[in-house]
């Protein structure tokens, strides 16, 4: 299953590199710094070049759960939304608290700013180790319950960008769950 769709917004699973994604935003699984690091977020910030790094720098940081939005530069993306996603640390120190809210604060950041089109990575779970299936289900689950309750929303398209085979088959998973109303 590669698509869903909710309300006006079809969500949609695609094997990609983020930064080559051509929507209106992208969201960059970013640490509290907002400087840059590695995974997604250092290649997002080598795609849309150093200005992202100077833009980012204004910004002050961000904490965990939250979310702040840049002008995507060298990207194809008009914009990018950092947001910060918890380190895994067992699952019981708030993980799935603060994963969901990655995602609402993103949706809520990209509806504010009338953004259309976004594409999301699988927020924590590089090197921040958040387990694969547990996070998918969450933003799966977390990007749903924001469409249904928000049925005037501007987003018309939502891409869950996917590294590599394993994750599409997890993210693919998630979406029969969602469909058939779990």
């Amino acid at each position: 299953m590669e698509k869903l769709q909710f309300n006006q917004t079809i969500l949609r699973l695609r094997k990609g590199d983020i930064t080559r994604c051509e929507v209106d935003a992208i969201v960059n699984a970013a640490n509290e710094s907002l400087l840059g690091g590695g995974g997604v977020d250092g290649a997002i910030h080598r795609a849309a070049g150093p200005e992202l790094l100077a833009a980012c720098r204004l910004l002050n940081g961000c904490r965990t759960g939250e979310a702040k939005l840049t002008p995507g530069f060298r990207l194809k993306a008009a914009y990018v939304i950092h947001t910060v996603g918890p380190v895994w640390m067992g699952g019981t120190h708030g993980e799935a608290d603060l994963l969901s809210s990655c995602y609402q604060k993103s949706l809520e950041l990209a509806d504010a700013n009338r953004i259309r089109t976004l594409a999301f990575p699988a927020i924590s779970t590089g090197i921040y180790g958040y387990p694969l299936d547990q996070a998918t289900t969450i933003a799966v689950g977390t990007v749903r319950k924001y469409l249904e309750n928000h049925p005037q929303t501007i987003l018309k398209e939502i891409t869950f960008v996917c590294f590599d085979d394993a994750t599409v088959h997890v993210y693919e998973q998630a979406f029969e769950e969602s469909e058939r109303g779990n």
